[in-house]
């Protein structure tokens, strides 16, 4: 669907904000422009609903919303979207001790050997923090 076609207070523009906030202006900029005809109403889809009908919600702070996404992907051993969620993980607020004690508590209902993943991309993020405010 086009900007054109949608009504004002669609849950896409919402979404879209939510979603910039969340993982980042460079990262949706890369999705939008990498979207072709085959993922163009994928890439709507996820804008419309996850990001603008799920976390628009006022339920849960979106630290809590990091802490369960994060779970969910461990669980599900998605690492790329992993990596990418700890890095809005720390956007959102939460720390790396709080980060830490999500992957420690995975281990127990996820599998050690998934939280061992976790940690190894965990630990890659919080790096990549530090060196940038390093300089």
């Amino acid at each position: 669907m086009s900007a054109a076609e949608r009504l004002p207070g669609d849950s896409y523009d919402a979404g879209l904000e939510v979603r910039k906030q969340v993982l980042g202006t460079e990262h949706v900029a890369r999705a939008t422009a990498n979207s072709t005809n085959f993922t163009d109403e994928f890439q709507e889809m996820i804008t419309r609903y996850a990001w603008g009908t799920i976390w628009t919600r006022d339920g849960l702070p979106r630290t809590t919303r990091s802490a369960i996404t994060l779970t969910a992907l461990i669980a599900g051993g998605y690492w790329e979207e992993l990596e990418m969620h700890v890095h809005a993980a720390l956007r959102n607020g939460m720390t790396a001790d709080e980060i830490k004690e999500v992957f420690l508590q995975s281990a127990i209902y996820c599998s050690v050997p998934a939280a061992n993943t976790a940690f190894k991309i965990g630990k890659a993020v919080l790096a990549e923090y530090e060196a940038q405010d390093a300089k």
